[in-house]
């Protein structure tokens, strides 16, 4: 078993600081860390636990936070809120760190249980499936047309895996082909 974990950090990024005690109503400013203090307790995870995916480490205007951490290269990182489709802020982050990137097809809030997505995943060898934890019927159902789709693709189209997998700025297996 490995872990990936969506920190949706945004959430308790405050006044250039991440407050770990957010959901407190007055939490003190002065016990705000910074990015690398933030990195340093995910790498502190990555090495006691199985961790191989972090989304949204830190908030998606920390740029420099996300430069430092993706360059240490340990697991893969995922800029969902980073870069949210927006074209703009796609283009700043392939300025800001050009290499090592991947796809993930991800379904959203509320999505129905139609598993158009798996056989997504599949035809584009894309690698990765996000739909959340198998406990509502939507999510097993994507989870259970994966393989499937796979078989029903014929030769040559398989559900790649952990060989999509990144780590920091290191291409995937997939992309070095």
């Amino acid at each position: 078993m490995k872990i990936a974990i969506d920190v949706a950090s945004s959430g308790f990024y405050k006044d250039g600081g991440y407050d770990l005690d957010f959901k407190k109503p007055k939490s003190d400013p002065a016990k705000f860390i910074t990015g690398k203090e933030l990195a340093d307790i995910y790498l502190g995870y990555v090495k006691k636990y199985p961790i191989i995916s972090i989304e949204d480490p830190f908030d998606q205007d920390d740029w420099g936070a996300w430069g430092r951490f993706t360059a240490q290269g340990a697991i893969q990182i995922v800029g969902d809120d980073l870069t949210v489709a927006n074209p703009v802020r796609i283009k700043t982050a392939i300025e800001k760190k050009p290499d090592g990137w991947g796809v993930m097809v991800s379904h959203r809030s509320g999505e129905t249980g139609t598993t158009f997505i798996a056989d997504l995943v599949v035809a584009l060898g894309t690698g990765q499936i996000k739909t959340g934890a198998p406990a509502r019927s939507e999510t097993v159902a994507k989870y259970n047309a994966v393989t499937p789709s796979e078989a029903l693709a014929g030769t040559g189209a398989y559900y790649a895996g952990d060989k999509w997998l990144s780590a920091g700025r290191q291409a995937t297996a997939l992309q070095k082909k």
